[in-house]
């Protein structure tokens, strides 16, 4: 088990948001209603948006940390594992006791698609104390937030502003005040929950991306799957393809794809060579089955 935490809790970059584990299945369909479909089989990993973007992050050489609470179950520690393994700092992943890890049930078709049911478990949540107590204790070049959290833990980081880049994932919860949008310097989300945020039919990554810059953030980057991404900022624009690549399993991709692009621009990487590192990392990862197996 490696360990890369600073004694002064100095990092490339903190992730702020859910853990939970990924019950995956591999299915020829999807069942139909009144139907069965049979499983090959099922995995149990650690998984959630803001734990896959951490160990992407890490696996790059990324000093990174996720700021994150678990149950203290079977299924936290195993959580807790897998970020040590990977050389993420643990020290604000809380294990919290009598509550129940959160998972999400996967089921992966043939094609590589991936089809997504979130069991959230509401005492997992982030608070307001606890991002404020994580960001009195972390030094960090860049964070990522995922904006579908409460509102109030998102509200206490964007008002303070806790490095020089932070960075927005994710549509914003419903009740989150959209005037702290503009406190984001880096906007990332797919066509898709860009589509939702702008009540748009209209799918062009590139002219979403420019249409959510409106809102606040000073970048913007809009994934488009197979499509590569789209990126837009007070200067430049434009589209960066996916290389053509066999899919196994598109689950994580957008994940792997955030945790290079954080990192790089901690890094302070230009804009467009961190948006085609990270294409070319979120096409290696649809080639290997789940979100942590393959290697960045």
């Amino acid at each position: 088990m490696t360990d890369q935490r600073s004694p002064s809790g100095t990092v490339d970059v903190a992730f702020v948001g859910r853990a939970n584990i990924d019950l995956t299945a591999q299915v020829p369909r999807r069942a139909t209603p009144g139907r069965t479909t049979f499983a090959a089989s099922l995995t149990a990993s650690p998984g959630g948006k803001s734990l896959n973007q951490t160990i992407a992050a890490a696996r790059r050489g990324g000093r990174c940390c996720l700021i994150a609470n678990v149950g203290a179950d079977s299924w936290g520690h195993q959580i807790a594992t897998a970020l040590a393994d990977a050389g993420v700092d643990t020290r604000h992943l809380t294990l919290l006791p009598e509550a129940t890890t959160g998972a999400a049930i996967i089921e992966v078709t043939p094609d590589g698609e991936s089809y997504i049911t979130l069991a959230l478990s509401p005492a997992m949540e982030l608070t307001a104390e606890d991002i404020r107590h994580a960001l009195d204790a972390i030094d960090a070049q860049a964070f990522v937030v995922q904006l579908d959290l409460p509102p109030e833990p998102v509200t206490a980081l964007l008002r303070r502003r806790p490095a020089p880049t932070i960075i927005g994932n994710l549509v914003p919860h419903p009740d989150l005040d959209k005037a702290l949008l503009r406190h984001l310097d880096v906007l990332v989300v797919n066509q898709h929950e860009a589509a939702a945020i702008l009540h748009t039919t209209n799918d062009d990554p590139l002219t979403a991306a420019a249409e959510l810059r409106q809102l606040g953030p000073r970048i913007v980057v809009v994934t488009a799957g197979a499509h590569g991404a789209a990126y837009a900022d007070s200067r430049s624009s434009g589209r960066v393809p996916a290389p053509t690549v066999p899919v196994i399993d598109t689950t994580g991709a957008g994940d792997a794809f955030l945790g290079s692009l954080a990192l790089d621009l901690a890094r302070r990487v230009p804009l467009p060579d961190a948006v085609t590192t990270a294409v070319h990392v979120g096409s290696a990862a649809v080639q290997h089955a789940g979100a942590q197996s393959a290697r960045h």
